[in-house]
């Protein structure tokens, strides 16, 4: 038994959470780099396995901040037109 092995996280579920409730193109990037990191640590590249962690981990960010920028625009938008309309009667 190899007591030896190293500890990458994946990151595959933020990955899969970003890409469903904030940005679905940033989170696909991020996803096919969460499944990269499993198959480099079982081939034994530590160093590429803990670069694709990172990245992951890097769209996942992203991918949840324009998530919640596109919904703060969304309401700013929704509430301006709102005030626009009670400013016209």
């Amino acid at each position: 038994m190899n007591t030896n092995t190293t500890y990458v996280p994946n990151n595959l579920v933020w990955a899969i959470l970003s890409t469903l409730l904030c940005c679905l193109p940033l989170g696909i990037v991020s996803i096919v780099f969460a499944a990269q990191v499993n198959g480099k640590l079982a081939a034994g590249d530590v160093a590429g396995a803990q670069e694709a962690s990172e990245k992951a981990k890097k769209w996942a960010i992203w991918s949840a901040g324009v998530g919640i920028a596109v919904v703060v625009l969304y309401l700013i938008f929704i509430f301006a037109m709102g005030g626009l309309a009670a400013i016209q009667q």
